[in-house]
């Protein structure tokens, strides 16, 4: 067999070489653990889990969830026959049976073994009492999986070993595992192979026997004697090196950070975090044959995705994709479920969402949203478009006279603070048809609602003014006959509240649209651009952003080289004018030589300027303090007057010193131009071009 450190440093190993390694682990972690060597099915020891379900298949809780969501979308109780049902559970139990007897028929057939019984297998015994361990059982050290030690997948036990000593099996194993005893203490059960050794249950007693005498501090000469008793045989020390699992490896977790296990009917796939760009970690295939020829669908789950998306499901079958997404993200969105072939879009929120909306479903002539929990007591809008025209085609405000909208049904919860004849369950506003239907909630003791339907009258156009409301345009069914009608002036305050609320509506529904369209284009933004934030918890994140600083700090030097070069290159602003950074032609030569000339001339002419307006400004300052010393020499003080003799001696020296740079710049003006010039016809850039 292969060391331990040698198994972790190839990553290969047999069935032992990996039952050695975990045992190891499992012994420095203090568990009464043990290697075993017997007998296995095929399956085990080939390592092949092809007739086993995928454990991350849950069909019951798929079932449940689909239920659920059913329920949700629609709230109305469908009426079924009772007879029909139960004919219809009959059929699908007779349907379950037989696809099982199928199943146990290829599974019966495809697990038939001549070596039944004679391949030899190690795997992991685990005994109870250490680390709160209640029961034994065994570890497949090729899956990691755990079995009860009555498995009969395990057919029968030769010996255990560990650390401390090795035992061969006494027991009868013709039945398998099942009635085994693993109490290694027992001789007759279990043959020592290394007579007196330590073994883990002498380890525990020995421990609380020196507790109890530490505690007492009373020991007697036997015991004395007895400790003293030399041991017959100490299993020597091993001679490989410490057991050490670097945190890249862990990180990478399997041989090149991938790994692939053929299970029934499906293909589940294992991806080291940061392995793949799109930060996919684990992808399950199911397949709709044994064969697995015909995929049906496909489950992807991330992590460290910046869209904060978790799962992705692809139902090949019907044509659906559905993204699931952790709390945090843009418009609340948590689920979006959506048709490749057509226009269907169905989405959950999650309750941050701005107006209370949990769900949305969206298709090409309707959309229908849930809410929770909203003050108006509103939980259901459904809203019905035009079928001449598609979602798509839908503007961005919906404007209450237009055919967009064809009709919109809002359904409310019971608000006791009110009558129940007053208040609304549902509301139906049939833009097309110019109607409002009124629903109220039931009263006590009752079976049918009080209702109202309202007319809207017809706009003022330029033709004709607007309708006046008349009490024909309303029609009402009270359930109580003694309560009073309202009147035409409440009536028709009714309806103004109606038309307000039907143009809240159309806003809102407005709304919904853009969102709809905004969440679309942003995800598609977010599959075009997949970023994986670095974690600096991480080996490779760290190494990648280690990378990705020293790649910055490099274009950060290289920028600055290319500034100070640039800055003292007096072509470079021209050349940039230019867009031309290689050589020049001669007309371009002889134009950048030009407009250099005449930028460098306006720069003197510039700075002369700048010193006459300073020359000019500090004599008009003077003068206006002499003019004001002339005004008030008799009315000042003599502290007053010393301020203004300093002031002038300081206004006359900034003249002189202004006079003196103007006179300085005017006479060194003709020789800087003439040696710019010179510069510029000794440039190797422009010098072949402006000797030619």
């Amino acid at each position: 067999m292969s060391s331990s450190t040698l198994v972790l440093q190839t990553q290969r190993a047999t069935c032992f070489e990996s039952a050695t390694l975990l045992c190891s682990l499992l012994l420095g972690a203090h568990y009464d653990a043990y290697c075993v060597s017997g007998y296995a099915v095929k399956q085990m020891c080939l390592l092949d889990q092809s007739l086993q379900d995928c454990p991350l298949l849950d069909t019951k809780s798929e079932i449940s969830e689909q239920q659920e969501n059913e329920s949700t979308v629609s709230p109305s109780t469908e009426l079924k026959s009772r007879f029909l049902i139960q004919q219809e559970k009959k059929k699908q139990e007779a349907e379950a049976e037989l696809l099982k007897q199928k199943l146990q028929e290829e599974t019966q057939q495809q697990t038939e073994d001549p070596l039944q019984g004679l391949r030899v297998h190690c795997w992991i015994l685990v005994l109870s009492g250490s680390r709160s361990i209640q029961e034994n059982f065994f570890i497949d050290p090729l899956t990691g999986s755990s079995y009860s030690t009555s498995d009969d997948k395990f057919l029968g036990i030769e010996s255990v070993w560990n650390n401390l000593n090795y035992y061969v099996n006494m027991q009868d194993c013709s039945t398998g595992c099942a009635d085994m005893r693993f109490d290694l203490e027992d001789d007759r059960m279990w043959e020592p192979v290394l007579f007196g050794a330590t073994s883990k249950k002498q380890l525990i007693l020995d421990v609380i026997k020196k507790k109890e005498k530490t505690l007492t501090q009373k020991m007697t000469r036997d015991e004395e004697e007895e400790d003293e008793e030399p041991r017959v045989f100490k299993m020597p020390r091993a001679w490989l090196d410490h057991i050490t699992i670097s945190k890249k490896d862990l990180e990478t977790r399997w041989p090149k950070g991938h790994k692939v296990t053929q299970y029934r009917k499906a293909k589940l796939e294992k991806f080291a975090p940061y392995l793949r760009a799109d930060g996919l970690v684990t992808q399950l295939t199911t397949y709709t044959d044994s064969d697995c020829a015909e995929v049906a669908t496909v489950k992807k789950w991330f992590q460290h995705r910046s869209d904060h998306l978790e799962q992705k499901e692809l139902d090949l079958a019907h044509g659906f994709t559905t993204d699931r997404f952790r709390p945090g993200r843009s418009f609340s969105l948590l689920v979006h479920r959506y048709k490749t072939s057509e226009f269907q879009h169905d989405m959950d929120f999650s309750t941050t969402h701005v107006d209370n909306l949990v769900r949305r479903e969206v298709s090409t002539h309707q959309m229908t949203e849930v809410f929770e929990g909203r003050p108006d007591f509103l939980y259901y809008r459904h809203v019905v478009f035009d079928p001449h025209m598609q979602f798509s085609d839908t503007v961005d405000s919906v404007d209450p006279n237009d055919q967009t909208v064809q009709k919109v049904v809002e359904r409310f919860h019971r608000n006791r603070s009110k009558a129940a004849n007053e208040d609304v369950e549902e509301r139906v506003f049939l833009v097309a048809q110019r109607r409002v239907e009124v629903t109220y909630h039931l009263e006590d003791h009752r079976f049918i609602p009080s209702k109202r339907s309202f007319i809207k009258p017809e706009p003022s156009t330029e033709e004709k003014k607007e309708e006046d409301f008349v009490p024909a345009m309303v029609s009402s069914f009270q359930v109580e006959p003694s309560e009073k009608p309202p009147r035409t002036l409440a009536l028709y305050h009714m309806l103004q509240a109606l038309v307000k609320a039907e143009n809240q509506a159309l806003l809102q529904i407005s709304k919904s649209i853009k969102e709809v369209r905004d969440i679309m284009v942003c995800r598609e933004q977010e599959q075009s651009h997949i970023t994986l934030p670095y974690s600096c918890w991480t080996t490779t994140a760290a190494a990648g952003a280690r990378k990705q600083r020293e790649e910055m700090e490099n274009l950060d030097v290289e920028e600055q080289r290319w500034l100070q070069e640039k800055k003292d290159d007096i072509l470079a602003p021209h050349l940039i004018r230019l867009g031309s950074a290689g050589t020049l032609r001669a007309e371009e030569a002889r134009q950048v030589y030009r407009a250099c000339l005449a930028e460098y001339q306006e720069r003197l002419v510039e700075k002369a300027d700048l010193i006459q307006k300073r020359y000019e400004m500090e004599t008009l300052e003077l003068q206006k303090m002499q003019e004001w010393y002339q005004k008030n020499q008799l009315n000042i003080s003599d502290e007053q007057k010393k301020q203004y003799e300093n002031d002038c001696v300081e206004k006359l020296l900034q003249i002189h010193v202004a006079k003196e740079r103007l006179d300085l710049h005017k006479e060194q003006a003709h020789y800087k131009f003439k040696n710019f010039n010179q510069k510029l016809k000794q440039d190797p850039r422009l010098v072949a071009h402006l000797l030619s």
